[in-house]
């Protein structure tokens, strides 16, 4: 099995890297605009979705060139460009779920949340630039298969707005102060947090190439791997401290959230989030060597400690 750490760090790297060329601290005309972006993109955090699209390019191509790590393997522009925009669309997120109008936190990633740092309207403003600069960074890509980065960027737009991540928002905040139905509240975590894990596994195996059985197989694993992520916060949100989450423990409860510890218990939670990442590695078995830094990410979801 791969030594995941090994294998994140280069990846983490070279994202780290990518990322502060696309979004520097300063540039013309706006530069406090720029300042803020890079403030939050910059903060530091797992890339995981980034990270995500990488491995499953290489799962797809059978790239086995992950020992010794400090070998990447030559990703195609347009999958760093993916990758780059998803870890963006993530960042305008949690910008704006900081935000005193949604979950009206003080702390992210360990420093003060972007709204605090700067001020609200500048944090919106920083938000939706990445959100749009994500799709800049896509469009203008280089690549040799048109089409399916056509339907890449297509997939990441439905997966960030209404019909994903941003629909899953106002379940969210809909479902406040009332208590929802177990199937409701994973209808509410597929489309707030899984869907944006989900396409960026489905956007590295299309710009792959993908077969048809491997891209249904990446789909199902990254499902099941966007609810198991959420159900892990929900579980750190009570068992976690603040110093290590890097954000505020006990938010949930706090705001009234319907979470799956208050709905279901702690112990039936981690029994959920289990099967879900053993159908997910299961998933997984077609690509044998090559989709073993998947299963490593896979377990790595429950149980991490932020």
């Amino acid at each position: 099995m791969v030594d995941l750490s090994a294998y994140l760090k280069p990846r983490q790297e070279l994202m780290n890297r990518y990322l502060a060329e696309r979004v520097p601290a300063e540039a013309p005309p706006a530069g406090l605009l720029f300042e803020a972006m890079n403030y939050s993109l910059c903060a530091g955090g797992k890339r995981l979705r980034p990270v995500l699209v990488l491995a499953a390019w290489e799962a797809c191509r059978g790239v086995l060139q992950y020992a010794p790590t400090e070998l990447l393997p030559k990703y195609p522009p347009a999958v760093l460009a993916a990758a780059c925009a998803l870890e963006m669309i993530h960042t305008y997120s949690l910008i704006h779920d900081d935000l005193p109008a949604m979950d009206d936190d003080d702390l992210r990633r360990g420093k003060a949340t972007c709204h605090k740092a700067y001020d609200e309207a500048t944090a919106i403003l920083a938000g939706d630039a990445l959100l749009t600069e994500a799709f800049n960074i896509l469009a203008t890509s280089s690549t040799d298969n048109a089409q399916a980065l056509l339907e890449v960027i297509a997939d990441i737009a439905k997966a960030s707005g209404a019909q994903g991540m941003a629909g899953g928002q106002v379940l969210d905040l809909q479902a406040e102060g009332r208590t929802i139905s177990a199937d409701e509240l994973e209808t509410l975590h597929r489309y707030k947090t899984g869907c944006l894990l989900q396409v960026s596994c489905v956007v590295g195996a299309k710009l792959a190439g993908a077969t048809t059985a491997q891209l249904e197989a990446l789909s199902i694993y990254g499902q099941n791997i966007g609810l198991a992520f959420q159900i892990a916060d929900d579980i750190l949100d009570v068992e976690g401290g603040t110093e290590e989450l890097g954000k505020t423990a006990g938010a949930d409860a706090a705001h009234d959230k319907n979470t799956y510890p208050s709905l279901l218990g702690l112990e039936a939670s981690k029994q959920k989030e289990h099967a879900l990442i053993e159908e997910a590695i299961e998933t997984l078995a077609g690509f044998g060597a090559a989709g073993e830094p998947l299963q490593a990410i896979a377990s790595y979801i429950i149980a991490r400690k932020s």
